[in-house]
């Protein structure tokens, strides 16, 4: 289950970062320091992702499994 997680945080990790990025560029009042703001979105995204990807690893072995 581990490697499947791992997959899975690498995946969403990259994924999740991305689209937090976006949305500090999107954002008119976080453009003027987006340089800052786009190294704790990208961060928080994988941050985010690791109980993201367990959770997914956990159900999917489990419907493989039962």
């Amino acid at each position: 289950m581990t490697r499947l997680a791992a997959l899975l945080w690498v995946i969403g990790g990259a994924t999740l970062a991305g689209v937090f990025m976006i949305v500090v560029l999107m954002t008119p009042s976080m453009q003027f320091e987006a340089g800052r703001y786009i190294l704790i979105a990208a961060i928080a995204g994988f941050v985010v992702a690791i109980p993201l990807s367990l959770a997914a690893a956990r159900m999917i072995t489990a419907k493989r499994t039962g």
